[in-house]
C-alpha cells in the first residue's frame, strides 16, 4: 500500500484535478511512470551516487502547471555499492540548497522497499520525492510543485511510478521481520497486512 495520501494528508495540501496524463514504460530500466507531457531524456555520464563514486545516469523529466516531474535512474551495476549510502546521497541531494525535510518514512512498491520524502524550499516551493535502490539501481522521483502549483499533480505522478511486481529489493526473512514488527494497523486492527517498512507510521508495535 502506498504512502503517498497519508504524507500530503499531514501536509495539509489538497488541490484541483491533474489534466490527461500518459504512461511511459522504461523496460530495460525496470519500471514505468506517468508524465503530464513528452518527457525530456538527458544522459549524465557522471552522476555522484554516493561520495566520490560516479555513475551514468538518466534523467526524464518533465514540466507541466507549475510543478516538475523528474526520474532520476543511476545505474550502479559495476559499482558494488549497498543500499544505505545509496539512499543516503540520495537525500542530501535532496535537500541541497536549503530544503527542510517535512516527512521522512518508509515506502514501498510492491516488492520494493525504500523511502518517502517531502522536502519544504525557501522559495516555496514542495517537493515530494521517493528513492529507491534495487537492482544496484537508484530510482529518485521527484515531483516539485511551484508557488501556484497543483498539489493533486505531485500525488498523480508518485502514485504512477510501477516496478515489476516481481522483483524484489528484499529477501525473504527481511521482509518476514517487517511485516512482524507492524502487529497491526496497515490493513486494519485484527491484521497488519503488508508494511512499507520497519518504522511504517501506520503500524501499531505493541
Amino acid at each position: 500500500m502506498r504512502l503517498i495520501a497519508f504524507v500530503l494528508a499531514a501536509l495539509f495540501v489538497s488541490g484541483p484535478a491533474a489534466a490527461a496524463w500518459k504512461e511511459y514504460d522504461y523496460i530495460v530500466e525496470g519500471f514505468a511512470v506517468s508524465f503530464p507531457t513528452e518527457p525530456k531524456v538527458d544522459e549524465v555520464a557522471m552522476y555522484q551516487i554516493v561520495p566520490g563514486k560516479m555513475v551514468p545516469a538518466h534523467v526524464y523529466s518533465s514540466s507541466y502547471n507549475k510543478g516538475l516531474f523528474k526520474v532520476t535512474v543511476a545505474d550502479a551495476r559495476d559499482a558494488g555499492l549497498q543500499e544505505a549510502p545509496v539512499l543516503a546521497q540520495a537525500m542530501r541531494t535532496l535537500t541541497q540548497g536549503g530544503g527542510q525535510v517535512k516527512v521522512d518514512i518508509p515506502h514501498r512498491i510492491y516488492k520494493i522497499y525504500g523511502r518517502q520524502l517531502s522536502v519544504a524550499r525557501p522559495n516555496g516551493s514542495l517537493t515530494t520525492a521517493a528513492v529507491f535502490f534495487a537492482s544496484d539501481r537508484l530510482y529518485m522521483v521527484e515531483s516539485t510543485r511551484l508557488p501556484g502549483g497543483s498539489d493533486s499533480d505531485l500525488i498523480q505522478f508518485q502514485q504512477s511510478l510501477i516496478f515489476d511486481r516481481n522483483v524484489p529489493n528484499r529477501t525473504p526473512q527481511q521482509i518476514e521481520a517487517i511485516r512482524a514488527a507492524c502487529l497491526k494497523g496497515v490493513a486494519g486492527t485484527d491484521r497488519p497486512g503488508n508494511p512499507a517498512g520497519i518504522g511504517d507510521p501506520r503500524c501499531a508495535t505493541d
